[in-house]
């Protein structure tokens, strides 16, 4: 008897370690991948704040919120499933997938400069401020967070496309709630510093209230400057997410004289080559992605003419 359990309780002890190792791999795993991802991971946090600019600050957080469990569902009811399913069955799908985000992302950053510079009408995601508003800004969100996410898992997926099956599911669904938390909690953090700021100001410390009307002067440019940059990385990651897979399915020219752009700054700049060539292929890829996003931008506005007579 005695010797029995012994024996379960080493079954137990080896059980243990394998498990432990298992998760240590899916902690590894995500932590390399997140890591690869980091870049799309700063577009989207850019890119979240514009949503919710001009609006009521009562509004902000709710908002913020409500766009967070939008992400989170794209991430473990659509991308999830899908790029694992794909990645098993069908991975040539891939590819033309993050093309059509890519190509959604540019119009909606075309379409945004377009309407700055007055060559198209002004629209907003809804009417007057309300309910109905609030509903449209939140799903345009989503529908960008969409895209973003789906290219924060693939490039995710590529890097644990060796792990066994189960490990990929468990290391993606980390990263999807990992990315969301982070990504979400900044903006959530910027958007209410301002606000931070007010309550500093109000306190008795004479620091404290230097630092706190110094982030309510500073916060509108913060904004005003996220927002930019927000269009900025539309461009930037739908144009490389198009560059890139025309390259895959095979039209080399496109993203093959992007990248020897790169390695011509990138060889010519020395020490600083690396910034200088990943900012260049940035710059190849967001002017791209703004000429592409005219295009359809002049269809789509196109269409609504079209469907306006009718």
């Amino acid at each position: 008897m005695a010797g029995g359990l012994v024996a379960l309780l080493d079954d137990v002890a080896a059980l243990v370690k394998v498990t432990a190792a298992s998760l240590d791999d899916i902690a590894l795993g995500a932590a390399k991948a997140s890591t690869k991802s980091l870049g799309v991971v700063i577009d989207d946090a850019a890119v979240t704040p514009q949503y919710v600019k001009g609006l009521s600050p009562k509004r902000e957080l709710p908002i913020i919120w409500k766009i967070a469990v939008g992400s989170i569902r794209n991430k473990l009811l659509i991308i999830l499933p899908l790029a694992l399913i794909l990645s098993q069955f069908a991975p040539w799908a891939l590819t033309p997938i993050l093309m059509l985000g890519g190509a959604y992302l540019v119009f909606e950053g075309a379409e945004k400069l377009l309407e700055a510079m007055g060559v198209i009408k002004h629209h907003s995601p809804g009417g007057k401020e309300g309910e109905r508003d609030e509903k449209a800004i939140i799903g345009s969100a989503v529908r960008t967070d969409l895209v973003l996410s789906a290219e924060i898992m693939v490039i995710s997926l590529n890097e644990v496309s060796h792990e066994p099956f189960l490990n990929r599911a468990l290391i993606l669904l980390v990263i999807a709630v990992l990315m969301t938390v982070v990504v979400y909690g900044a903006v959530g953090l910027i958007v209410k510093m301002d606000d931070i700021g007010l309550h500093m100001a109000q306190k008795t410390s004479t620091l404290s209230q230097k630092v706190g009307r110094g982030l309510v002067k500073a916060m509108p440019i913060v904004m005003s400057i996220l927002s930019k940059v927000g269009v900025v990385a539309m461009l930037w990651v739908g144009g490389h997410l198009i560059l890139v897979g025309m390259d895959e399915l095979g039209w080399h020219a496109p993203y093959g004289f992007v990248h020897h752009m790169e390695l011509l700054v990138h060889d010519a700049t020395g020490s600083a080559g690396a910034v200088l060539g990943w900012l260049t292929n940035t710059a190849f890829s967001c002017v791209a992605g703004f000429l592409i996003g005219c295009v359809i931008a002049v269809v789509v506005v196109g269409i609504n003419k079209l469907r306006a007579k009718h």
